[in-house]
């Protein structure tokens, strides 16, 4: 008995050496999810001991990673002078810092001065969707360890809400079985999200952790486009038959724990799944027990098919207030349901997808990204910008006579340009947002583009003369400002019909407006604006 007690000491004393020898080097490579980890099945005295002949710097390393529980006891196994340093260390960490205009400046304070603990506690108190925030505006080095103070459970949710590029990179720096434990809660069209940004071997991993119907339910998934009714939607519904007693109904939502979330309807289907309707909760807790399901449920609420291009769904969405919205697949069979915050989503990422392709950037790369990465993704788009600059440049050089007679002409193109190109842009917006909202089309494309011509008329005629007297008391040449008005009226004109006919043929195309648009118009109204000025003037004045 006295040799199996001897023995378990040593195994446990042999355990605490490996476990701090794994501390170590997790301090090292900056792993503070796993040294938390492994703090957790160490005895106060064993973490005592390894405080005590850590160097300095891993010392304070170590402590900001010993939450206040252990701290308690671990603290009377230290030497008195070690104890009174590391008791006002945790004094100091507990601070608020009053003098920081912002989460994000407190967190960097507390970063810079080594107190993660701090880090640590601003983080539990903040909304999972405000720390992607914070994370997303932290350069990669203290994001990295900004992160590694997120408490594993909840590292899920923080995913959840992180741009697709920095997802993948941080979600890869959880170990495996932290990663499983941090997703594992996650709804599935969550779940689903994450898988898609990962690579390979990572996702596989994810899925080979899910078995049953939850499995089932998670391929299914994965088969539809991420842009598409099949991918937003999730599959939590709760199904009802047509010919049950509202009573019955009652009784079966009394023995689930909860409701889904966004739950405002039940999904009414045949014995085969097919979609019937649905069947509103006001109306299920406000009629007669005895009452049936057909008799109270809606056959005006349309089913969406799983192919449905997201931006279809988000218009039915905003059309017809919907709270959740029944997915089926060609068979009209019900596959699931998609709900008003997962469309809320949607809108925002197109918003800012057409805001960040307007200027030929990714909108989920990281605003942090390598240099030499972001350099080459900006790169095509300055090529193309610098091949249509040279289409104007060679515009003007078939000019250079008229240009030398008359330096003035030098002096008010670029007034012409920057006209055309302001009232193109107002044009090619209008375009491109009613090409989303589903506005224009192809009966009221004419109808449009008179109103446009009728606006740049209008205001060709008066800013052309402002311009055309300002030129003549500038120049005092009658004939200079004649020609300067009639240019900018003209190139008025063309950016219209360019702002309208652009998004028009690279929409038919194939190719994003948001994305093209501008660079094409930008073309348009700098040829066009300084051909009808330079040839103008040449035809007139020389």
């Amino acid at each position: 008995m006295k040799n199996d007690d001897t023995k378990a000491e040593t195994d446990t004393v042999l355990q605490g050496r490996t476990d701090s020898e794994h501390i170590v080097q997790a301090i090292d490579e900056g792993r503070n999810k796993r040294v938390r980890k492994l703090l957790q099945r160490m005895h106060p005295a064993m973490v005592a001991a390894l405080l005590e002949r850590l160097a300095p710097e891993q010392r304070l390393s170590l402590w900001q990673q010993i939450d206040l529980p252990m701290e308690e006891r671990v603290l009377p196994h230290l030497r008195p002078a070690l104890r009174a340093q590391l008791a006002s260390d945790s004094s100091d960490d507990s601070a608020v810092d009053t003098t920081a205009p912002n989460q994000l400046d407190a967190v960097r304070r507390a970063y810079a001065r080594g107190k993660l603990k701090r880090v640590g506690k601003i983080l539990r108190g903040t909304h999972p969707a405000k720390v992607a925030g914070l994370l997303e505006a932290l350069p990669p080095r203290e994001r990295s360890t900004v992160w590694s103070m997120v408490d594993v459970e909840r590292s899920g949710k923080v995913l959840v809400y992180l741009h697709d590029e920095i997802r993948s990179a941080l979600a890869t720096e959880l170990e495996p079985d932290d990663l499983l434990a941090a997703v594992q809660p996650l709804a599935l069209d969550d779940l689903v999200d994450l898988i898609q940004v990962l690579p390979a071997e990572v996702a596989a991993l994810l899925m080979n952790a899910n078995t049953g119907r939850r499995r089932q339910q998670l391929d299914s998934m994965l088969r539809y486009p991420e842009d598409a009714a099949g991918g937003l939607m999730n599959t939590d519904v709760i199904e009802v038959r047509a010919d049950v007693k509202v009573s019955t109904v009652l009784r079966y939502l009394r023995q689930m724990e909860t409701l889904p979330p966004q739950t405002d309807v039940l999904m009414v289907v045949d014995r085969e799944g097919t979609y019937r309707g649905a069947l509103p909760l006001s109306a299920l807790v406000t009629s007669g027990l005895d009452t049936h399901v057909a008799d109270v449920m809606r056959t005006d609420l349309a089913s969406i098919p799983v192919d449905t291009p997201g931006t279809e769904v988000a218009r039915l969405f905003q059309n017809f207030d919907l709270i959740s919205a029944p997915v089926v697949d060609a068979a009209s069979r019900l596959v699931g349901r998609i709900t008003v915050d997962d469309v809320v989503d949607l809108i925002r990422e197109d918003s800012e997808r057409t805001m960040m392709q307007m200027a030929g950037l990714d909108d989920e790369a990281d605003i942090f990204a390598p240099v030499l990465v972001s350099s080459r993704r900006r790169a095509l788009w300055l090529g193309i910008n610098l091949l249509t600059a040279f289409l104007a440049a060679w515009v003007i050089g078939r000019f250079q006579a008229t240009l030398s007679q008359l330096v003035a002409l030098a002096v008010l193109m670029p007034i012409v340009a920057s006209m055309g190109g302001i009232a193109g842009s107002q044009t090619l917006t209008l375009v491109i947002r009613g090409l989303a909202l589903g506005q224009v089309q192809k009966g009221n494309w004419r109808d449009l583009l008179n109103r446009e011509l009728g606006i740049s008329i209008l205001n060709g005629l008066l800013w052309s003369s402002v311009i055309a007297l300002l030129a003549v008391a500038w120049f005092g040449n009658w004939g200079l400002g004649g020609v300067l008005g009639v240019a900018i009226l003209i190139n008025l004109l063309c950016a219209a019909v360019a702002g309208l006919a652009i998004p028009l043929m690279l929409t038919r195309l194939g190719i994003d407006p948001a994305l093209a648009g501008s660079v094409v118009l930008t073309t348009v109204t700098d040829v066009i604006g300084f051909f009808a000025f330079l040839g103008l003037a040449t035809w007139w004045l020389l």
